[in-house]
């Protein structure tokens, strides 16, 4: 053991944590119940500096995306992180902290000692995190984890915040999980889609004829992009953005000083108008609403944001909707419901997507075609279902909610009641949306409120809001607030008046 003086006993606060670094090495020290700790210094999820986040109720809860590690072992508790934090052995010296720059050993594999078949459907960010869980939580028996795409699971995230800005290549967009994991893991990867689920019988049809027998399923298909409704959107230069094969071909289509028209005001539609802004197309957003957002962020953030990509040349048109798409072989202009001709040289829609639930047809769906689950997140005995197409509880109403963060918080808990567990959803929906270098985040579900209050404005970043109804808080929006969201992605699980919040984020 090589054991190095890193800091003193004082030098480590209360509500955080204090980074150190043994030459590239970075640490994270804190205190967990009286007691030090040394973790790994940034977040396994996308590397945050888990210093600027944020210690509350015994857990660590990381500045960007809001994953929490126990303060105790480091332990996973939330994600979107899939890992748990590297332990540091510690020692004091009087009041010196020495620390090794080598981690104490990972837990293994659980041995191959379970008779059972457990199949995940979809390997985007709920299945991964699935199957990742099964593991963690001690599953040793099989895991099949079916993939419509050829490749693991990837960030679906980074492709409007970052590929279409030409800032990532598509081919660095990085995999939930490298080749190692699934093979140290034993979670066999499979191609394929379904075609039919007998619940009664346990057993999944895939399109190549093959069936799978199964002791549990977790159905985690996603959304699918809503396609555009239009005369002409079948012409090639026409596009959908889910995929990374999506995402190439758009970049393949897109070169500086095209003209880019938007359909839609989702926030997939506005962070890719800001992303090919950025790539240097001129952009024009057809949106449904005068002031993206409102219904989620409020008026005067949605007005912020949509002036954010005005400063930067983005056009909106909210007056007049699409009727077509014209163009001889290639998309050449979109044509107003006011006779006005927009000039285009590529169509990118963003107007929603739909729960992916055709091939479980024999189980009930609700109009939305979603899948209706009870607290468990189970659909019917031996099925689960997590993510964009599960109707769950939040707060007494049933609700569909379409964020990456919830999808795998949806995916831990259904693995703890695989093994038998009764864990409900208890935590707060949380998600990020990135225009301009500016990242906004978002924590609660509010779909009503009564007050709102801000520090700061949201025209001159930093700034947080908070959302009141009956002087408790529903949900909170900032921009370059990292470690007060990081406190309330924690605080708000209880009731939490807004007077008690300004408290706990005021310094």
């Amino acid at each position: 053991m090589a054991l190095h003086r890193v800091a003193r006993c004082t030098d480590v606060p209360d509500d955080r944590g204090l980074q150190v670094e043994i030459g590239d090495c970075k640490i994270v020290l804190l205190r967990a119940a009286g007691q030090l700790r040394a973790f790994q210094g940034e977040c396994p999820h996308a590397g945050a500096p888990l210093a600027d986040g944020a210690l509350c109720h015994g857990r660590l809860i990381c500045p960007w995306h809001k994953a929490a590690f126990r303060a105790e072992d480091g332990g996973l508790c939330e994600p979107p992180a899939l890992d748990s934090l590297k332990r540091y052995p510690l020692e004091l010296r009087g009041e010196d902290i020495w620390v090794d720059d080598q981690p104490l050993a990972d837990a293994h594999t659980p041995p191959a000692d379970d008779p059972r078949t457990f199949v995940v459907v979809g390997a985007g960010a709920a299945g991964t995190a699935c199957a990742a869980a099964l593991r963690e939580k001690g599953f040793g028996g099989r895991i099949v984890l079916i993939d419509r795409e050829s490749e693991a699971g990837y960030d679906r995230t980074v492709l409007s915040k970052f590929v279409l800005a030409g800032d990532m290549p598509v081919e660095e967009v990085p995999p939930l999980r490298d080749a190692d994991f699934y093979r140290e893991q034993r979670i066999e990867r499979q191609q394929g889609e379904i075609s039919a689920l007998d619940a009664q019988g346990k057993r999944l049809e895939l399109q190549d004829g093959q069936t799978l027998q199964y002791d549990a399923v977790v159905l985690a298909t996603g959304g699918e992009p809503n396609p555009l409704q239009l005369p002409g959107a079948d012409l090639p230069q026409v596009f959908l953005l889910r995929s990374k094969a999506q995402a190439e071909q758009i970049m393949r289509a897109a070169s500086p000083e095209q003209r880019a028209v938007i359909i839609g005001d989702s926030f997939i539609a506005l962070e890719c108008a800001s992303a090919l802004r950025q790539f240097g197309l001129d952009v024009t957003v057809l949106a449904r609403h005068a002031v993206p957002f409102a219904a989620q962020f409020g008026e005067a953030v949605g007005k912020a944001i949509r002036a954010l990509h005005e400063s930067h040349g983005v056009k909106f048109i909210s007056e007049h909707a699409a009727t077509e798409i014209v163009g001889d072989g290639k998309v050449e202009a979109v044509l107003l419901d006011n006779g006005l001709r927009l000039s285009a040289d590529l169509v990118l829609a963003g107007v929603g997507v739909h729960p992916a639930t055709a091939a479980f047809a024999s189980l009930p769906r609700e109009k939305d075609q979603s899948l209706r689950v009870d607290a468990g997140l189970r659909v019917t005995d031996g099925v689960w279902a997590i993510g964009d197409i599960a109707t769950f509880a939040l707060n007494g109403q049933p609700q569909r909610i379409e964020h990456w963060r919830l999808a795998q918080q949806h995916a831990r808990i259904a693995a703890a009641n695989m093994l038998g567990g009764e864990e409900h959803y208890l935590d707060v929906p949380f998600f990020w949306t990135w225009h301009f270098g500016k990242n906004y985040d978002y924590l609660g579900h509010a779909e009503q409120w009564d007050e709102v209050e801000f520090l700061g404005t949201p025209e001159q970043p930093p700034f947080i809001g908070l959302f009141g109804r009956n002087g408790l808080v529903v949900a909170a929006v900032a921009c370059e607030k990292e470690r007060a969201m990081a406190l309330l992605a924690e605080r708000m699980k209880q009731p939490l008046s807004i007077e008690e919040a300004w408290r706990l984020i005021g310094d």
